[in-house]
């Protein structure tokens, strides 16, 4: 999996707010009580922890990509609320082999200009999708080698060179498709752009792109799942959590989303606001890259990893809103298919590196460096979080004598310099958006890690994985490679995160789970205005 997908992902994971009261909004009364919804009849205004700069997912890969894409693209299959394959522009598909994978189209499918969504268009969208220079961020989901032909009048068949029990998540919205109008596509000059918009076959329409500032999107009136309850869906997007907290504050915007750890108890306070927080199946944590000095010493690595105090870090800077992690995938990711209580038997022994600073003092003595360095860590903007345990983690390891400068970075450039070798020492941040048990191992831990870890067993495990077809085997592997890479301290695990949203009086989300924003969610609304 790319870096530009799940660093981007993650890290809308939650978004800025400086941590302390510098505003009047941050110091707001704690009992704001405005009732009054959005202006807009029918309308449904989101308030979104950052911006889009296209909408495009194959191109930016953000998290809130993904929650924009939910309402107006689909792929051949989509996600349940339960996180399990459900059928989309596919009406059924099956494999036997899990090389050869056959869909059935569905006939009555349209695209929001009102035109049907051909083979040609379907098969028009793959070939989109495995294309590098078309689809930057995600083209990576599609191994080299996968071909796509139509074998019935209405069904088409994928061939993969070598057998994938992940790939029907391939093929969803929430990995790498997005079914498109081929005419429109190619007619496009910059297709997800302000000019040219974006063509799905979703509930809604594109009608307006602002980047930086809006996103509007009307009901098409051609999804084949029905009817939805709002006319209009609006992403506000907000460089400011302070702005966005007002403007929920003044029924100016009806849901938040990812909302700060800081600001929980004033949205709470909102008369007739609701706030619903769930696991989001993320994973934050350090990231070691060997072939960088002297990140290349394990001493070192070790040395940084024991001054990580995890569950202070949990209980004061995210107040209980995560989990100490003790691996990358979080139990409930990698418990998708065996259930979290086995999951978590089988990560509760992982090797981890313990807050421990008299042993942090101990490796780097033994290390090239014994008398310290200096380094930077960079952490995203939009999220704070992040910033406070990277402060936390700098004063732990100056004790040791490994100076640290923190910077904060625009989320695009943070993104930019992942996985590129220009840092040692970084972070990692991933959200899921699929139900898959080795969404995040099998791309931290795979091939083109952002590590540019290369261990070929772990490589192995990960690649047999794949193709391992009873869970309990599956999820023993992963964890397996999960083992090795943290007895080289590859990676330091921190938390397992939550995430939680504001919804106002007229906006009830129904069976709202973690995966809510990774379905049709528009459609899974009760709006009473």
């Amino acid at each position: 999996m790319p870096a530009s997908r799940i660093t981007m992902k993650a890290a809308a994971l939650v978004s800025a707010a400086v941590l302390m009261c510098t505003s009047l909004a941050a110091c707001a009364p704690k009992n704001a009580s405005s009732t009054q919804s959005s202006s807009k009849a029918g309308t449904i205004t989101v308030g979104l922890p950052g911006s889009l700069s296209t909408l495009d997912t194959a191109h930016e890969t953000g998290i809130i990509n993904y929650y924009v894409a939910q309402v107006t693209s689909e792929g051949l299959l989509a996600v349940d609320k339960d996180g399990k394959l459900v059928p989309a522009i596919a009406t059924a598909y099956h494999t036997d082999d899990a090389k050869t994978w056959v869909f059935q189209i569905r006939q009555d499918a349209k695209f929001q200009d009102g035109n049907p969504v051909t083979i040609e268009d379907v098969l028009f969208s793959i070939n989109v999708a495995k294309d590098p220079e078309k689809s930057p961020s995600s083209a990576v989901y599609w191994t080299a080698g996968i071909e796509a032909a139509q074998t019935g009048e209405w069904e088409i068949t994928i061939t993969l060179p070598s057998p994938a029990e992940n790939f029907g998540w391939t093929v969803t919205a929430n990995g790498g498709l997005w079914i498109t109008e081929k005419s429109f596509y190619e007619a496009a000059q910059s297709y997800g752009s302000s000019k040219d918009l974006i063509m799905g076959t979703g509930p809604y329409k594109a009608t307006s792109f602002q980047p930086d500032s809006k996103a509007v999107f009307e009901k098409s009136g051609t999804w084949w799942g029905g009817d939805t309850p709002a006319q209009t869906i609006e992403f506000d997007f907000f460089s400011d959590e302070n702005s966005r907290l007002l403007a929920q504050q003044s029924g100016q915007i009806d849901i938040s989303t990812q909302l700060p750890t800081d600001q929980l108890s004033q949205f709470e306070s909102i008369n007739g606001v609701k706030v619903l927080t769930e696991s989001d199946r993320s994973f934050v944590g350090l990231t070691f890259d060997e072939g960088v000095a002297p990140f290349d010493d394990i001493h070192v690595r070790k040395a940084i990893a024991h001054a990580v105090d995890r569950k202070a870090i949990v209980d004061s800077i995210l107040k209980g809103r995560g989990e100490v992690a003790t691996g990358i995938e979080p139990n409930d990711q990698l418990g998708s298919e065996i259930g979290v209580d086995k999951a978590r038997e089988l990560q509760a022994n992982l090797p981890v590196d313990s807050f421990n600073i008299d042993q942090a003092r101990a490796e780097l003595a033994q290390s090239k460096v014994p008398n310290g360095f200096d380094t930077e860590l960079t952490y995203p903007a939009s999220i704070p979080e992040m910033g406070s345990a990277a402060l936390a983690i700098a004063e732990n390891l100056k004790q040791i004598g490994i100076n640290v400068t923190v910077t904060s970075k625009p989320i695009e450039e943070w993104v930019s310099k992942v996985g590129t070798g220009e840092y040692g020492l970084y972070y990692m941040s991933y959200t899921s958006t699929t139900g898959d048990p080795a969404e995040i191992a099998g791309w931290l831990l795979g091939p083109s890690n952002p590590a540019r870890y290369v261990n070929e067993e772990v490589q192995g495990l990960i690649a047999s994985s794949n193709q391992e077809r009873d869970p309990q085997k599956r999820a023993e592997q992963i964890v397996d490679a999960e083992r090795i890479a943290q007895q080289n301290t590859i990676y330091s695990p921190i938390w397992w995160g939550k995430t939680s949203t504001a919804f106002s009086k007229t906006v009830t989300p129904n069976n709202y789970t973690s995966y809510f924003f990774m379905t049709p969610w528009a459609a899974s609304l009760n709006v009473t205005k």
